[in-house]
């Protein structure tokens, strides 16, 4: 059965548009209930959201299908989709629901579900749960369902981060891009609560704002203030802080595949990387392949996606994982990419090394690299289009063995995603614009 609903990070759409409407929501909550009923005789489930504007009508929606099969919902109110996995799975809850789009602009929105695990559901049980919704007879109107929400999720959730750091911050200086999300109020306490001094950029949400020109995407603003500022350090999360991207106090952006490799190092350090072994995706750049495998370290490369990165954990033992765009997961301490967990790793390793940020990535050297994306308005296997097939082989051929070509549909947007990396800079970004003319001449939106 092919999926029609859930993508790569759950239901994910224009809000207000199928699938993301209300009576999507609706059925979700009701199909959720109904399972947990099945595996729990006094089900709870907990909702979340991010800062858009849309999040309060798809929670009251939620909760009216949750109420339908009888189960109670517990509501958060503002958290960030790995302190929703923490809760849900410290907590009384057979299932715990995000209501985010992630790094999406605000027009978008996003239902992800995870089990008491605290772990995305597998996609069987997603392909059953979405046959169950579109099965589903949804009542016109939607019954009303009120919510109020407690900041007890939020203060034990950052209670849990503290109590994973043995430092304290006193003296240092963080400037924390909150991209307007769900991080606006908690990364500015949590951090602060820690010693440090912090700078919060971009954490006044309006419902409207939320990753508009900021956060982990959008890194130019972050640069701007660190350097301004002299500060040690910056961070910049996306709208519901699963992912963090840093920049160094002489600017250097320093991404997913950096934060792996520091953070490997530092884990067998402490004895705590088994195997020697991280996972990384397809996405994530040769160089960090090969840093790694300086250091004896091995990089087995997973899905995009980070519930995909989890299985490949799970599956080998591993304790590190992660995506270059910044989600990283730390299997000792959480079941899902988490920026703010994230950001308290790498202070560790620079203040366990007494070493800046710039000298703890100083030995991985990413090869140059060019990420493009098409906006397409259908999707073919690539294997179809003759014309993205011959640009692909004309790559592969001039690199000899020397690079890599990925080009693969995004599970989450209309996109097509090119990814050209190699040693000369020249070609990569040659051979990238020709393979992404040939996807938009093909399937593209001209």
């Amino acid at each position: 059965m092919s999926r029609k609903l859930f993508g790569t990070d759950g239901i994910r759409g224009r809000a207000g548009v199928p699938p993301m409407d209300a009576p999507t929501a609706f059925a979700l909550g009701a199909s959720l209930g109904a399972w947990a009923r099945a595996h729990s005789p006094d089900p709870k489930v907990l909702l979340a959201l991010d800062t858009r504007e849309s999040g309060p009508w798809l929670a009251e929606a939620l909760a009216a299908g949750l109420l339908s099969s009888d189960v109670e919902p517990h509501f958060a109110g503002l958290l960030t989709t790995p302190g929703l996995a923490w809760n849900t799975k410290h907590g009384p809850y057979a299932a715990g629901v995000m209501i985010s789009a992630s790094h999406n602009p605000y027009e978008d929105n996003g239902l992800k579900v995870f089990d008491h695990s605290g772990f995305k559901l597998p996609d069987a049980q997603e392909l059953a749960l979405e046959k169950e919704i579109l099965a589903l007879s949804v009542p016109h109107p939607i019954p009303p369902a009120s919510l109020s929400a407690q900041d007890q999720f939020a203060s034990r959730y950052l209670d849990f981060l503290a109590s994973t750091f043995p430092y304290r911050l006193n003296g240092l200086r963080i400037v924390a891009d909150c991209a307007h999300g769900a991080a606006s109020l908690l990364a500015p306490r949590l951090f602060s609560s820690l010693g440090a001094e912090v700078i919060a950029i971009a954490n006044s949400p309006n419902g409207r704002n939320i990753n508009d020109g900021v956060g982990a995407l959008h890194t130019d603003h972050l640069r701007e203030a660190v350097l301004n500022h002299n500060a040690d350090f910056g961070v910049a999360f996306d709208g519901d802080a699963d992912r963090a991207i840093f920049q160094s106090p002489t600017g250097r952006l320093v991404d997913g595949d950096a934060v792996l490799y520091l953070s490997a190092l530092r884990l067998r350090a402490q004895g705590r990387l088994p195997g020697n072994r991280v996972v990384a995706t397809v996405m994530s750049n040769l160089g960090l392949e090969l840093a790694l495998r300086k250091q004896g370290i091995h990089l087995d490369r997973a899905s995009v996606g980070d519930k995909y990165v989890l299985e490949e954990m799970l599956r080998t033992g591993a304790s590190l994982g992660g995506e270059q765009s910044g989600h990283v997961i730390f299997s000792d301490f959480a079941t899902t990419g988490d920026g703010l967990l994230t950001t308290l790793r790498v202070l560790d390793a620079m203040l366990s090394t007494k070493s800046s940020l710039d000298q703890i990535t100083e030995a991985f050297q990413p090869f140059p690299q060019i990420l493009l994306n098409v906006r397409i308005r259908e999707r073919q296997p690539i294997s179809n289009l003759p014309a993205v097939q011959e640009a692909i082989a004309a790559c592969e051929l001039d690199f000899a063995g020397n690079g890599r070509v990925l080009v693969r549909y995004s599970g989450t947007e209309p996109l097509a995603r090119v990814m050209v990396e190699g040693q000369d800079e020249d070609k990569v970004h040659h051979h990238g614009r020709l393979i992404a003319h040939a996807l938009r001449q093909a399937i593209g939106i001209q």
